[in-house]
């Protein structure tokens, strides 16, 4: 049997036609997981016993001649700071694993169960989210599928390689400062951030209230938007979720962009990016008929800034555990931690007050232009411990610069469609190309995506394990 766990619109169609059953795409997955994940190391939680049951059901529902849901029998798995009901949810750290186990899911795994979707397991993370690498301490760094000896990216890394893996061909992550976007570009798959407060956080353990976004990552441009559309519920119970309405964004994807305004940024975006990421996001910008030169408004400022809120929140909701058990965190994350909770008050005060302005000025920019292009990345994935990376003839510290380019996007809080690119051919490595949108128009952003994947300028290609 060919493995059936990679190609999100194949495998819902080919169910919904009776190709093959649920259960037989399960067990498909399941095989492909235990086969490749000793070297990957994406998963720190396999959810079989709950799949089956999930299969069986989806299959019941068709023998039984029931209308089946959008993503039946589509196997996904989540980055492990979802909770499921029953297991533990470790957010990537040591000290998590003496709490209590989750009472019920979170809420898009419940969106996703009610899709259809069956769970496969949890994702490997850098620990509670604070990190761009996935070189987790505790869990094992997570390997980039494309070159086994380089980084996945993070904090999302185990989603993105579990996708580029052909693990699973859907995986849920999270993105304040470019958890999804890092990985998606590194590991060569498609990514979505939402506008913030657009999907339910709730039944997620936080890294930074105010920024925190939850999107999928996944194998096309149509994975990102049945996923999309199957997790949108306004929640009144998650006080950053500011959605009132459901988007229909599947339905937009063959409009094309010939009506958009669409722009190319450089400055920083360029000033930042190594001669591939350059590359790419230009040979995106032709293809979409982009004009060049658009400027975004403070981004080094927008990223200090988020760096202030990132460390002070991060700070403050560990706390007691920094106090009582330093030495149970991560090596990687702790000093940021600490330094985080020891910040002036004053200046978390500022950032926020210079978020509002910055917004305002996002804001106005989009009433010119409906999409803007930019590098996700600066470079494509470094190797496992590289500490130091030299662009454009300035040496950098390589974990935080990893998301140079997607800090000031994620402030504030536009949607932005990550599209795997590649930039060296088929036997190189995959930079991502960020298409944002004003926000609320995550369709507009999955609109261009489309474009690009159709003319195969962007494209998922499966790792050779």
């Amino acid at each position: 049997m060919k493995n059936m766990a990679f190609g999100t619109a194949e495998l819902v169609r080919g169910i919904a036609a009776g190709e093959f059953s649920a259960q037989e795409v399960l067990q498909s997955c399941i095989a492909r997981i235990d086969a490749t994940d000793a070297r990957v190391n994406a998963f720190t939680g396999r959810s079989y016993a709950r799949a089956r049951r999930e299969a069986a059901v989806i299959d019941a529902m068709r023998t039984g001649g029931q209308k089946l849901p959008p993503l039946a029998g589509l196997p996904y798995a989540v980055k492990n700071l979802f909770d499921i009901e029953g297991e533990v949810t470790l957010a990537g750290s040591k000290i998590n694993r003496s709490n209590v186990p989750a009472r019920e899911d979170a809420v898009l795994i419940a969106q996703l169960k009610g899709a259809g979707a069956v769970l496969v397991g949890s994702l490997n993370m850098d620990e509670y989210a604070y990190g761009f690498t996935t070189e987790n301490t505790h869990y094992g760094p997570c390997h980039n599928p494309h070159d086994l000896g380089r980084i996945a990216g993070g904090s999302s890394g185990g989603s993105g390689a579990a996708v580029a893996a052909q693990q699973v061909s859907l995986a849920l992550g999270s993105d304040t400062n470019g958890s999804i976007r890092v990985p998606s570009s590194l590991c060569g798959v498609w990514g979505l951030k939402p506008t913030f407060g657009r999907l339910s956080r709730r039944g997620t353990y936080p890294f930074v209230h105010n920024i925190d976004h939850l999107g999928p990552l996944a194998d096309s441009v149509e994975g990102l938007a049945l996923s999309y559309d199957a997790m949108q519920l306004p929640d009144a119970l998650d006080p950053g979720c500011h959605a009132t309405a459901v988007q229909a964004a599947t339905a937009s994807l063959r409009h094309g962009v010939e009506d958009l305004r669409i722009g190319l940024l450089g400055g920083y975006f360029a000033d930042h990016a190594t001669t591939p990421a350059r590359a790419v996001a230009r040979q995106a910008a032709v293809a979409l008929r982009a004009a060049d030169g658009v400027e975004w408004p403070e981004p080094a400022l927008a990223r200090a800034a988020a760096f202030i809120i990132s460390a002070s929140e991060g700070g403050a909701l560990h706390l007691h555990d920094l106090r009582k058990r330093a030495d149970d965190f991560e090596p990687l994350s702790v000093d940021r931690f600490i330094s985080g909770a020891l910040q002036p008050a004053a200046w978390y005060v500022r950032a926020q007050r210079f978020r509002r302005i910055y917004r305002d000025k996002i804001n106005a920019l989009f009433k010119n232009w409906d999409i803007l292009i930019a590098p996700a990345t600066p470079v494509s994935a470094p190797e496992i411990g590289t500490e130091w990376l030299d662009i454009n003839g300035v040496r950098l510290p390589c974990r935080p610069s990893m998301g140079l380019l997607t800090q000031p996007i994620s402030f504030a809080g536009c949607p932005v469609v990550a599209a795997p690119m590649w930039p060296e051919g088929k036997n190189g490595l995959p930079i991502g190309v960020q298409l944002i949108a004003a926000p609320w128009r995550e369709d507009l952003a999955l609109r261009a995506g489309w474009v690009l994947q159709q003319a195969g300028i962007a494209c998922l290609r499966p790792a050779l394990l």
